[in-house]
C-alpha cells in the first residue's frame, strides 16, 4: 500500500469539556424543567419563543412553501416510507412447539413514544426528518416527538417543518442542541419524556444522546460524515472527486478517501479534487476537510483494498470498480453500501429510500445504520403446560441444585408431579 496523501489532523472535538457542558446541561433540565431549558436555548440557540410550535405557525410556515418544493419533499416520504414498509414486512412474528407441552415464539413491538432529533445546520436538509420520522411512523409508534433548532427567523425552515408533518411527528418543538436531548430523555413541563431518541447532531448534541442512553434508547452515536471511494483502474476521476467532495462538503471534519489499485487513477482524482474545489465557495466546509481530513491510498490488489474497506468500516462505501457487484459478499463493515460508479452516496442522502443515519468512527464494525427495526422490540413469550412442565422443572431442579440456588431449585421442583 502506498499512502497518496495522508490526512493532515486528526478530529479534536475538545470531549472532556463537551462531556462536562452537556453533563451540567442535562442534570440541570432534569431538576428545573422549563425554567433551564428556557436558559439554554436563549444562551445556545440565541431562542426566547415558545418551545411547543403551534398549529397556527405550522399553518402560516406551510402556506410559504411552493407546490414543487412540497411535491419534492412528499417523495422523499413516500420512498423512505415504502423501504422501510418493506423492512418491516420481512420482519416475523412466530409461535413454534419446542416439544411436547413447550410452546415459545416472538411478538414484534413499536416503541410507544420516539424522540426524533433533526439538526438546523447551514442549510435546511429536505430529508433529514423524513429519514428519522418516517420509519418510526411505519413501525406504528403511538407518539413521535421531534426537536429542530429555531435558526430560520425565529423558528423551524417550512420545508423542514413540511418534512416532519408529512412524515408523521405528531409533536412538534422548537428546541435544539443537548439540551433538546435532555428535554426529550427526562421530560419538562412543555416537553413529553419519550422512550428512544433517534437523529444526528453535533458533538453535543451526540455527547447528550450518549449520556441519557439508559435512561432512554438512543439509535446510535454519529460523527461527522464519512466516505471510501474504492476504484479500480477504470474508474473516472471526475466521479471520484465529486463523490468525494459531496461528503466533504457537510462538516469541517468530515472524511473522504479514496483507495485504489490505480496510482495514476489517484492522481488524476486529486487534481479534479482540486479543480473542483476551485467552483466551491469560499466558507465551504469541503475546503477544510479535503486540506485536514482526506486521504487517498493506492493498493496493489482488489484484494488488499478489500481488506482495507473492511477494517477502515467506514459510514459510506462506494465502489467504482468493473463489476462492481461481484466483490460485494468480501465487503462485510460500512454503514451502507453504493455499487457501481452511478450509485451515488448523495442520492441516499436524499431521496433514493434507504436510511442516511448511519455508523461513524469505525461503528459499522457492530451495527448498522437507522431502520424501521430501530423502534421495534422483539420481546420473547412462552407458555410450558404438561410433558413440558415436567420436562423443564426436572432439569431446572437438578441445574439449580448444582448452582446452589435454593429459590430457582424451589420454583422448579414445586411443578414436579
Amino acid at each position: 500500500m502506498k499512502y497518496i496523501k495522508t490526512a493532515q489532523t486528526e478530529q479534536n472535538n475538545q470531549a472532556t469539556e463537551v462531556e462536562s457542558i452537556v453533563k451540567g446541561i442535562i442534570e440541570d433540565i432534569k431538576t428545573n424543567g422549563d425554567e433551564a431549558l428556557k436558559k439554554y436555548e436563549v444562551k445556545f440557540g440565541k431562542s426566547d419563543r415558545a418551545f411547543r410550535v403551534s398549529e397556527e405557525e405550522i399553518e402560516n410556515c406551510l402556506n410559504t412553501i411552493d407546490p414543487e418544493q412540497k411535491a419534492l419533499i412528499d417523495t422523499v416520504v413516500e420512498r423512505i416510507s415504502a423501504f422501510a414498509e418493506t423492512q418491516y414486512k420481512h420482519l416475523t412474528p412466530f409461535e413454534t412447539q419446542f416439544g411436547d407441552g413447550i410452546t415459545m415464539g416472538q411478538r414484534i413491538i413499536p416503541i410507544e413514544t420516539v424522540g426524533a432529533y433533526i439538526p438546523g445546520g447551514r442549510f435546511p436538509l429536505l430529508s433529514s426528518g423524513p429519514m428519522v420520522v418516517a420509519p418510526a411512523k411505519v413501525a406504528g409508534a403511538k407518539r413521535i416527538v421531534a426537536c429542530s433548532p429555531a435558526n430560520y427567523k425565529g423558528g423551524i425552515h417550512p420545508a423542514v417543518l413540511y418534512g416532519l408533518i408529512k412524515a408523521g411527528a405528531t409533536d412538534i418543538f422548537a428546541i435544539g442542541g443537548a439540551q433538546a436531548i435532555a428535554a426529550m430523555a427526562h421530560g419538562t413541563e412543555s416537553v413529553p419524556a419519550v422512550d428512544m431518541i433517534a437523529g444526528p447532531g453535533n458533538m453535543f448534541v451526540a455527547e447528550a444522546k450518549k449520556q441519557v442512553f439508559g435512561k432512554v434508547g438512543i439509535d446510535l452515536i454519529a460523527g461527522p460524515s464519512e466516505v471510501l471511494v474504492f476504484a479500480d483502474e477504470s474508474a473516472k476521476p471526475g466521479y471520484i472527486a465529486a463523490d468525494l467532495l459531496a461528503q466533504s462538503e457537510h462538516d469541517p471534519f468530515a472524511k473522504a478517501v479514496l483507495i485504489t489499485t490505480s496510482e495514476d487513477i489517484a492522481n488524476e482524482s486529486m487534481k479534479e479534487v482540486e479543480r473542483l474545489l476551485g467552483t466551491f465557495a469560499d466558507d465551504s466546509p469541503a475546503h477544510q476537510s479535503w486540506k485536514n481530513m482526506g486521504e487517498v491510498m493506492v493498493v496493489d490488489s482488489i484484494a488488499e483494498g478489500i481488506n482495507l474497506c473492511n477494517e477502515n468500516a467506514n459510514e459510506h462505501l462506494h465502489l467504482h470498480l468493473t463489476d462492481s457487484r461481484s466483490y460485494v459478499d468480501q465487503l462485510h463493515n460500512y454503514g451502507s453500501l453504493f455499487i457501481g460508479e452511478d450509485s451515488s452516496v448523495v442520492f441516499s442522502d436524499k431521496v433514493s429510500g434507504t436510511n442516511h443515519t448511519l455508523p461513524t468512527n469505525k461503528a459499522a464494525r457492530y451495527t448498522g445504520g437507522l431502520w424501521v427495526g430501530s423502534y421495534l422490540k422483539v420481546v420473547t413469550h412462552q407458555e410450558i403446560t404438561g410433558e413440558g412442565t415436567q420436562f423443564l422443572a426436572k432439569h431446572a431442579t437438578e441445574q439449580s441444585n448444582l448452582e446452589g440456588l435454593e429459590g430457582h431449585k424451589l420454583s422448579a421442583q414445586v411443578r414436579i408431579k
